[in-house]
């Protein structure tokens, strides 16, 4: 399978961003209900552009930059192919090839159950290198979400045990002479403790912004200035005496020059930043989220004048710091009385 060799897609950030790229406009009429879900009529012809954010064994998932939301269907006539390629007649894929986030066009028609049945899919190749990056790092992360439910679910047992014992332990206290008042404050402190642990429990998949810095770039450079390397060690410092942390990088560029460029340009930059931190401070790359290159796009002043320009030539670093390890642990209050 011949692969373009002048194809490049910039690294990428956490799950959490590329699904909810923006994808082309659908090319066919079609009806869309409050929910922004469409229903294709069977037999319609219809073409879409959008990226996948669903994929199941038969179905797939396909959001248009407008938010609404196509069920695709597979069958074994389904022709799944990239563009271009040699003599521009693109390279075959399986069908499982097509991931969450991959941005495709898909033609076809509908079906009696209001999904489109797929009969081409295109994509480009490096959009597909996008998508089997975003898989990868979206897998470990749904395993920690299921862990982490699992977690929740064995501390509300324990809570419910608890909590059936402290209501013996009140009803024996309340027989007694004077433990009425000793029994209650044990129950509270006992259940409030039971409450600080469940949050506790809850946020460790939470991070809170410790520090945030916006580090500025002479135009079409990616080299760190004095200024920046003193923001940067500041902030190396403060994240190697935290705990639970990650560091998130992200390159922008000014409007000036193509797209493409500008692109490259800002992901340079990203990696710049992260190439200070691991080989001046020793970082490790476990720390660090996927820097990713913005571009043009995002823009925090306006590209018409030179110093909103200069704004916009920047990497913002952001250390983040979990927010269930920062937490401290809940203390159990004892009776005064007897």
């Amino acid at each position: 399978m011949l692969i373009s060799k002048f194809r490049f897609f910039p690294s990428l950030m956490l799950v959490v961003l590329l699904l909810g790229f923006s994808a082309s406009t659908s090319l066919a009429q079609d009806t869309t209900n409050p929910a922004g879900s469409r229903t294709v009529a069977s037999g319609e012809k219809m073409k879409i552009k959008g990226v996948v954010t669903r994929r199941d064994a038969d179905t797939f998932t396909v959001r248009d930059n407008n938010g609404v939301d196509t069920m695709v269907r597979l069958d074994n006539g389904t022709s799944v192919k990239s563009k271009g390629g040699f003599l521009r007649g693109g390279s075959n894929y399986a069908q499982t090839q097509i991931l969450r986030g991959l941005n495709l066009e898909v033609e076809g028609r509908g079906n009696g159950s209001g999904e489109l049945v797929a009969d081409k899919i295109r994509f480009n190749d490096s959009d597909l290198r996008v998508a089997r990056a975003v898989e990868s790092r979206a897998a470990p992360l749904e395993d920690r979400a299921s862990n982490t439910e699992s977690k929740l679910s064995q501390v509300e047992q324990n809570a419910q045990r608890l909590s059936g014992q402290l209501d013996e332990l009140a009803a024996v206290a309340n027989t007694a002479k004077g433990g009425a008042r000793a029994a209650q404050e044990t129950a509270d402190s006992a259940v409030a403790g039971v409450n600080a642990t469940n949050d506790r429990i809850s946020a460790l998949d939470d991070y809170e912004p410790q520090a945030v810095l916006a580090l500025n770039f002479r135009t079409g450079s990616s080299v760190l200035s004095a200024d920046s390397k003193a923001q940067l060690d500041e902030l190396a410092t403060k994240a190697l005496n935290a705990k639970g942390y990650v560091v998130e990088v992200s390159g922008f560029a000014d409007a000036t020059g193509s797209i493409q460029r500008n692109r490259a340009l800002s992901q340079r930059r990203a990696d710049t930043v992260i190439r200070y931190l691991v080989e001046n401070h020793s970082i490790p790359l476990r720390r660090i989220v996927t820097p990713y290159g913005y571009g043009e796009s995002n823009p925090v002043a306006e590209n018409k004048t030179r110093d909103g320009r200069a704004q916009n030539r920047r990497v913002e670093v952001k250390l983040l710091v979990n927010k269930g390890l920062i937490q401290q642990a809940p203390a159990m209050k004892t009776s005064s009385g007897d």
